[in-house]
């Protein structure tokens, strides 16, 4: 049994923090049919929905995934590198905690959930403008007696790791090369993003089905011809947000 918790969209996207984008106008009412749409397809993929109410005062909260690292063994609730996004936590540590055994990231720490790609043994944690060292030093304290290493790895050109390299399932990442060091990922392989389309290395591997956004149709065939079970979303107002589709849910098994 799969658990997806998600929070439904702001009504202050609009103020959300940015970082690599230009502020762009955010319809509203298209956010929250594409939200419902990818919470549906969860459903359909399987996942039981937890489905947090939306937080007017703040603006980021429907990218839950930045305010929780969840494992098999235990969950660790962030410390996210935006100020403003810090009101998030109690309600995701109040949702996870019937499921796993909390840990925290303490201050001077910084670490968002983006930035952290969990590939087989290993969480690779990004060097961001969200997470800096500290954070990946604690995140290694709690989950090492676990089994689990961690690796350090510099991010450049996008807001958090899972925007450059996500895993898809098949000992496979996908990966824009230009936005991370890809011999860090020796082991794994690597299926590059089209050209054209730098954006498209975020993808939620779901059981043995990958969500992925509409807005990537060279990299989605890219996918299926390698075999892969793609089933599309449209996120393109929670793009101009910075959010991804890994960034709507926290997926745990349960």
């Amino acid at each position: 049994m799969l658990t997806a918790i998600t929070r439904e969209v702001s009504p202050g996207l609009a103020r959300c923090e940015l970082t690599h984008l230009k502020r762009r106008p955010i319809n509203l009412k298209a956010a929250i049919r594409q939200h419902r749409a990818y919470c549906q397809c969860l459903a359909q993929l399987g996942c039981n929905l937890i489905a947090l109410p939306a937080e007017p005062g703040l603006p980021d909260s429907v990218f839950v995934e930045d305010a929780a690292v969840v494992l098999d063994e235990l969950a660790v609730i962030t410390r996210p590198g935006a100020e403003s996004r810090r009101g998030e936590l109690a309600a995701i540590e109040e949702a996870l905690t019937p499921f796993r055994q909390i840990e925290r990231i303490r201050a001077p720490a910084t670490l968002d959930g983006g930035d952290v790609l969990h590939a087989g043994s290993t969480l690779y944690v990004g060097i961001t403008s969200r997470t800096n060292r500290q954070g990946v030093a604690q995140l290694r304290e709690i989950v090492q007696p676990h089994g689990y290493r961690v690796k350090s790895v510099s991010v450049t050109g996008c807001l958090h790791l899972k925007s450059a390299c996500t895993f898809v399932g098949q000992e496979t990442l996908l990966i824009n090369r230009g936005w991370v060091d890809e011999e860090l990922f020796g082991g794994w392989n690597l299926l590059d993003v089209d050209p054209a389309e730098p954006a498209a290395a975020n993808a939620l591997l779901v059981g043995e089905t990958i969500v992925y956004p509409t807005a990537y149709p060279r990299t989605r065939s890219l996918l299926e011809d390698h075999e892969f079970i793609v089933k599309t979303v449209d996120n393109t107002e929670l793009a101009k947000a910075e959010g991804g589709v890994t960034c709507c849910s926290l997926i745990l098994s349960s």
